[in-house]
């Protein structure tokens, strides 16, 4: 179990990821998302999670040159937008990231969407970045196990991480399990659901008897199940709060209480029926 900010789980390459990061997904460029990148870093934060369609990938870029830590302590992740999919789409639009970032490197690069009859060759142009020592690591995001198994069936390099909604009303048993099996790590993104969960009482309570907040309840949930999780915060007090959650242990019951919250819900598009 993972004991700090700093503790990274080891990819089935051999990088190391940590398990805990930011997410800036509608964190407004300019100082908005500067400030909540810097902040983060300052307070220990190393991982750092941003995408192409965010268009905040130029303020995340200075908040990291303002935090001044060594670019080889951080660990960086960007993606491929939909409209960008395709082999040398993808390759440019790569580039493109870097430069907005003012990076040599990404740590761990995701085709966002499986979009039909393109995730395929999107995928290509991951191996080829990653065979050229472009990046570090590179996966998935919102893929279902069918999208999984499509790109297993003839990818050559295996993705290192796949990035999906997850939280305790969408624990994704089928993509978490096959993940498992396949040496692939899961990411959560909208680990509280956008806030919905705060509210609820099973994790209120929990959340009274360790106290704690609901968010870090939720948030250790994640760790202990193993999957990386990126909350996304402006608020300096709260990006602070959310990853002070290494100094407790839910127990079992208390985890089968959380897993038992599940019923499929999103809050975001289904990975089968988007059009974006």
């Amino acid at each position: 179990m993972p004991k700090s900010l700093q503790d990274t789980t080891t990819l089935h390459n051999g990088v190391k990821m940590p398990w805990f990061g930011l997410g800036v997904f509608k964190v407004k460029e300019g100082s908005e998302v500067v400030d909540s990148v810097r902040n983060a870093i300052k307070n220990g934060y190393r991982s750092i999670d941003t995408a192409a369609i965010y268009k905040n990938e130029e303020g995340v870029g200075q908040g990291i040159r303002e935090a001044g830590i060594p670019r080889e302590e951080l660990f960086i992740t960007s993606k491929v937008w939909n409209s960008d999919q395709g082999y040398e789409s993808t390759l440019e639009a790569y580039e493109t990231s870097l430069k907005k970032l003012g990076l040599e490197y990404l740590d761990l690069y995701l085709v966002h969407w499986p979009v039909k009859g393109k995730y395929k060759e999107t995928w290509k142009a991951m191996e080829k970045l990653y065979k050229d020592g472009r990046v570090r690591a590179i996966g998935v995001s919102n893929f279902h196990v069918h999208h999984l198994e499509d790109v297993l069936a003839d990818a050559e390099i295996k993705p290192m991480v796949n990035q999906i909604e997850y939280h305790p009303h969408l624990a994704q048993p089928e993509v978490r399990e096959f993940c498992r099996k396949e040496g692939i790590q899961m990411e959560a993104w909208s680990p509280l659901k956008q806030g919905e969960l705060l509210s609820e009482p099973v994790i209120i309570k929990i959340a009274e008897k360790h106290g704690k907040s609901a968010a870090q309840i939720i948030l250790r949930w994640d760790l202990q199940n193993e999957v990386v999780t990126i909350p996304k915060s402006i608020k300096e007090h709260r990006i602070i709060e959310n990853a002070d959650i290494f100094d407790f242990e839910l127990t079992a019951e208390e985890m089968k209480q959380l897993n038992g919250l599940n019923k499929n819900e999103r809050i975001g598009a289904d990975p089968d029926n988007f059009n974006f």
